[in-house]
């Protein structure tokens, strides 16, 4: 494969960083050394083949990572993949704590990238959880049984949308809380936006 001109998107991000700055140049690299092409997307380094996500670079407090989009599907045959969160289908990440433990890795970080464009280049689709396989917590089920209105304008939001309520819902620990998001939520879901919008 060859190798892909730096985008002056991502030049700016990487300026712009306070922390992580040799990581994320480091994992620019590999993923440019796959022929991937380079964009920002989401605020952050994104790598494409054919306009498909495959790989992204992202920092967090106590980490950086190389995410992939379609990690689920892949093989990891060195045990390195982490599932960002239980709700998380697709995607799995690599971390780091500094650039060495990167430079250690770039073999299998490029051996994962080229898996990862195979997947992609495939056309291979994570099987993704229906919506109505997901809990709905009884603060917003009380809710839904009490107002027909609440229910008929759930009901017709996009799949997408309705997970992504369903989670921020149950992803409260305390029944207070989940009630909270509930309420809150309620004139953003009849008048049919999603939690993003």
């Amino acid at each position: 494969m060859t190798k892909h001109t730096l985008n002056p998107k991502v030049d700016a991000y990487v300026e712009r960083l306070k922390n992580w700055v040799d990581e994320v140049r480091e994992l620019r690299a590999v993923c440019l050394d796959r022929g991937l092409v380079e964009d920002l997307k989401w605020g952050v380094p994104c790598y494409t083949l054919d306009g498909r996500n495959v790989a992204l670079i992202h920092s967090f407090k106590e980490y950086c990572a190389l995410l992939f989009f379609k990690g689920a599907l892949m093989k990891d045959a060195k045990g390195i993949l982490i599932k960002q969160t239980d709700n998380v289908q697709a995607a799995r990440q690599v971390r780091f704590k500094n650039v060495g433990e990167i430079r250690k890795l770039k073999a299998v970080l490029k051996a994962y990238l080229a898996e990862a464009v195979k997947v992609e280049a495939s056309g291979l689709k994570v099987e993704f959880k229906k919506t109505e396989e997901f809990s709905v917590p009884e603060e917003f089920q009380a809710k839904l049984d009490e107002m027909l209105d609440l229910k008929t304008a759930f009901e017709a939001l996009t799949p997408g949308r309705r997970r992504a309520y369903l989670l921020h819902f149950s992803s409260a620990k305390q029944s207070k809380t989940r009630t909270a998001r509930v309420i809150k939520a309620i004139p953003d879901i009849l008048s049919g936006k999603g939690l993003d919008d």
